[in-house]
C-alpha cells in the first residue's frame, strides 16, 4: 500500500485547493421588467423569455 513519505506543506495544500472556491451566480437584467434573473432562463417575476410570455401572471386585487 502506498504511504506518503512526507506531510504535504501548507503551500502545496493551498495550491491544490486553489480551484475549490465558490463563485457568485451570474445574474442578468430582464429586459421587460428590469428584475435580476439567471441568464438563459425564464424571468421569475414576469415569466418572459426573449420577449415571449410563458405563463400568465395574475395580479393581486
Amino acid at each position: 500500500m502506498a504511504v506518503p513519505k512526507k506531510k504535504p506543506s501548507r503551500s502545496r495544500r493551498g495550491l491544490r485547493r486553489a480551484h475549490d472556491s465558490l463563485s457568485a451566480p451570474a445574474l442578468s437584467v430582464c429586459p421587460s421588467c428590469g428584475e435580476p434573473k439567471m441568464p438563459h432562463r425564464i424571468c421569475p417575476s414576469c415569466k418572459t423569455y426573449k420577449g415571449r410570455v410563458f405563463f400568465k401572471v395574475e395580479e393581486e386585487k
